[in-house]
């Protein structure tokens, strides 16, 4: 009896043992999956680009009703790309020069005071972002005096910059609003020339200037978030820059057939270019969304390491056919969803925007006088 006893209390413990390596490698299997958690908020929104001209007044002016419907849409952010000329005093007869960098025009800043107010209104973060930057810019059409990457005037230019906003801003919170570095880097053989070849910022410069300017930007205040585009153009992850006390924000253009199609200031030729489709093939190689999860995997590699990612551009041009725009950035959506990462389309109204693109292949529903592409406006709905 003694020995049954035994057996039994064998068997039960043998089952407990068990079950619980059974449970123990289920929730092993289930930590592995589970996706890391962004330490970016998933803001949904739009690029505004009053202050994106470097002449000021040729920027375009978004009216408060633009805000308003944003807020009114569920949409919580605001990216601003900004000219650097466009809040300094100098000749603009001629080329800007090295020591007219910093001739900050305050009737110019407070305008750019007045739409971050605004954008706040209508409880929309901002993100301040220096398109065109002392030293740099990927748009060609201008001469700067130095170069951001590689001279230390340039740097130290674009540091007294951003101590500046962050002074003129200390006392907003981070939850209102962020400073987006520099637009895209890029290294281009020749700085005059949008079509130029070129391709990444060597990643000890770009590393440099990145630890520089977040240093200048806590130095003022230690707890604003700071956010690095990617390299190359915004589309390559840094994670070299992992260490620094900043976060990065990619790119939604992947591939440029599809986003870009017909942009004259991206393709040489644009009459001869391959009609795009989605999913498709382009030179051989297949886009769809596993292409899309496997382009963007290095970015859900940087949010393993703790690092924040937000899309802060994405979108296509008014040349793309209309259905085939809405299925691939569908799989846009889809992709960086599922990883919790937001986005910030370029633009709300114009060429990329949901109102006013001038597309010729939609029918436009009539918007308090603008023309509102509701097809476009409803997938963004979707992904709230």
């Amino acid at each position: 009896m003694e020995h049954i006893n035994d057996r039994r209390e064998f068997l039960k413990k043998s089952a407990a043992l068990a079950a619980s390596l059974s449970i123990s490698g289920t929730s092993s299997l289930l930590a592995s999956d589970v996706k890391p958690k962004n330490k970016l908020p998933q803001w949904r929104g739009f690029n505004l680009l009053d202050f994106f001209n470097p002449e000021a007044d040729k920027g375009r002016k978004n009216p408060e009703k633009y805000f308003q419907w944003m807020s009114d849409w569920g949409f919580d952010f605001v990216r601003v790309p900004i000219s650097y000329p466009s809040y300094l005093s100098f000749d603009r007869s001629r080329p800007i020069l090295a020591e007219e960098t910093l001739n900050f025009d305050e009737n110019r800043l407070q305008e750019i005071d007045a739409l971050v107010d605004l954008a706040h209104k209508y409880g929309l973060h901002v993100s301040l972002n220096l398109h065109r930057a002392p030293g740099f810019c990927i748009n060609a059409g201008f001469i700067e005096p130095f170069n951001l990457w590689k001279d230390k005037d340039a740097l130290d230019a674009f540091c007294a910059h951003w101590e500046m906003w962050s002074k003129r801003y200390k006392n907003i919170s981070s939850k209102k609003l962020s400073f987006d570095l520099v637009n895209e880097p890029y290294m281009r053989e020749d700085v005059n020339d949008q079509l130029s070849p070129g391709g990444p910022v060597p990643v000890d410069d770009y590393y440099r200037v990145a630890k520089a300017a977040v240093a200048a930007i806590k130095s003022v205040n230690n707890k604003r978030l700071v956010i690095a585009n990617g390299n190359s153009g915004g589309g390559v992850a840094v994670p070299e820059l992992a260490d620094l006390d900043l976060h990065q924000s990619c790119r939604g253009y992947h591939p440029m057939l599809i986003s870009h199609y017909k942009a004259p200031w991206v393709f040489k030729d644009i009459d001869n270019l391959p009609i795009p489709s989605w999913p498709g093939e382009i030179n051989g190689k297949v886009y769809d969304k596993s292409s899309m999860e496997e382009y963007y995997q290095p970015w859900f590699d940087l949010l393993k390491k703790g690092v924040g990612v937000h899309c802060g551009e994405c979108g296509a041009y008014n040349k793309t056919p209309h259905n085939v725009f809405l299925a691939w950035f569908e799989a846009v959506l889809d992709v960086l969803h599922a990883h919790g990462i937001g986005y910030g389309i370029w633009e709300f109204s114009g060429a990329f925007g949901i109102l006013n693109s001038g597309r010729e292949d939609i029918q436009y529903e009539d918007w308090y006088g603008e023309k509102l592409d509701r097809k476009y406006l409803t997938l963004l709905q979707k992904y709230h």
